[in-house]
């Protein structure tokens, strides 16, 4: 799920120089470092939910909104588990594949907005998708519009591309289902794949927002 919205805004892209100012003022916000790739044991299997009580806590998300505002998003979230729509069994293999190329969606905030960067890298090669991410509806839906692609080489932007707009009705999507204290974050996104997504081991969180998140039982 994390790489498709990529896949779909690289078919819009149309080519901008890298030295180009589109973006400055996504850029100027501040964004986590790079992480590195990881075995797939550095995340702790026990300390995360199962896909059955994901769809469980869905459910109830469902009926009652799950409570989350935008600062409980902002974070360095790396990917940690990937189910197919309508299974609670893993996609092990792909989640496997995409925690070796160190997948991770970065949210930081902008004024009343946030700014969302989904990453992958390949040694010292990283691809970025970067724009404005907004909530919306009482779930509530965590809505996002990639607008530049950057490809870099040890920190040097080789080049960047500006994505054209999708239509409204084709918006991509998280649906979200839990922010946990104990560092992860679920969603579903618009394709129906559900995605869990872990905070460094090194990383604090401190809740900013008035509203708590969901509970799993």
């Amino acid at each position: 799920m994390v790489l498709i919205a990529v896949s779909s805004a690289v078919s819009q892209a149309s080519i901008s120089r890298p030295g180009s100012a589109l973006g400055q003022g996504l850029r100027q916000h501040a964004r986590c470092s790079p992480l590195q790739p990881v075995s797939p044991t550095a995340l702790d299997p026990l300390a995360l939910p199962s896909g059955a009580e994901l769809l469980r806590q869905e459910r109830r998300v469902r009926r009652g909104g799950s409570g989350l505002g935008a600062s409980d998003l902002v974070g360095c979230w790396q990917l940690s588990q990937l189910w197919s729509k309508g299974s609670a069994r893993p996609a092990a293999g792909s989640a496997l594949l995409l925690r070796a190329l160190g997948a991770r969606l970065e949210i930081s905030a902008a004024g009343d907005d946030l700014v969302l960067c989904n990453a992958v890298r390949l040694g010292p090669l990283e691809l970025r998708f970067r724009g404005p991410g907004w909530l919306v509806g009482s779930r509530p839906l965590l809505q996002f519009q990639f607008r530049t692609l950057e490809i870099s080489l040890t920190g040097r932007i080789l080049l960047r591309r500006t994505l054209l707009d999708p239509p409204a009705r084709r918006m991509p999507f998280f649906a979200l289902i839990c922010r946990h204290p104990s560092g992860w974050l679920a969603a579903r996104g618009r394709g129906g794949g559900l995605a869990l997504w872990q905070l460094p081991a090194t990383a604090a969180w401190a809740p900013d927002s008035q509203s708590a998140p969901a509970q799993l039982p």
